[in-house]
């Protein structure tokens, strides 16, 4: 797994780096809280591994940040922190786990283990982007293989895209496929793909001017 870790000990920060990169994960280590968002906004990682009391931008605010950029990387909170709250905050602001310090570094590659197996996507699912997955099967949309809901239309469009990754799917086809090929124009096809879009938590479907739309294949 590519991971970013945000920790301001030195010591810790190298131990954990040098454990888990024998391991096999390629890490980015960070001691500031702005640096590591900076690198959030231009690179992709599997998961976070964040301190809470860091310089910069504190490790809370820092998820929250990203949230709001609709960027949702799995986290582990590494923290000597013991008050509820903070620890309510974490899990409220979506973390998957809470590592009180001082920790094994083993306890951590269990913790790093359960995350991965839980986010593995299944054969049958086609990958749309590093969190949305498509279900072939039950033909049914996933963020973190959770089913998200959608209208009748929305999941006919998300179908024929997910179908046809990497490729444009000109507005013939979405007359077609999901207008029955009855005589729509192409701004109201537009506008359904529009409403979708500002409906999903990534931005996965692309605007390919003049010609229709597309997933990239990821």
């Amino acid at each position: 797994m590519k991971i970013l870790l945000l920790e301001d000990e030195v010591m810790l920060n190298e131990s954990i780096s040098e454990y888990l990169e024998e391991l096999g994960h390629i890490v980015e280590s960070f001691v500031d809280g702005l640096d590591a968002l900076k690198a959030i906004k231009e690179n992709s990682y599997d998961l976070l591994i964040l301190d809470i009391n860091v310089p910069g931008i504190d490790g809370l605010s820092f998820l929250e940040k990203i949230h709001q950029l609709k960027i949702h990387t799995p986290a582990i909170y590494i923290s000597a922190l013991v008050d509820i709250e903070d620890i309510s905050r974490a899990y409220d602001l979506g973390c998957n786990d809470y590592l009180k310090k001082p920790f094994h570094l083993k306890e951590l590659a269990l913790r790093i283990n359960n995350i991965k197996i839980s986010t593995e996507v299944p054969q049958v699912h086609l990958r749309l982007s590093k969190n949305y997955s498509y279900n072939q099967e039950d033909s049914v949309l996933l963020f973190n293989n959770e089913v998200q809901v959608l209208t009748k239309r929305q999941s006919q469009i998300i179908d024929l895209l997910a179908r046809n990754r990497g490729r444009v799917v000109d507005f013939e086809h979405f007359r077609i496929y999901v207008w029955d090929d009855q005589i729509i124009d192409n701004a109201t096809i537009r506008a359904e793909i529009n409403r979708l879009k500002k409906s999903l938590q990534e931005d996965i479907i692309s605007n390919v001017r003049g010609m229709g739309y597309m997933v990239e294949k990821v």
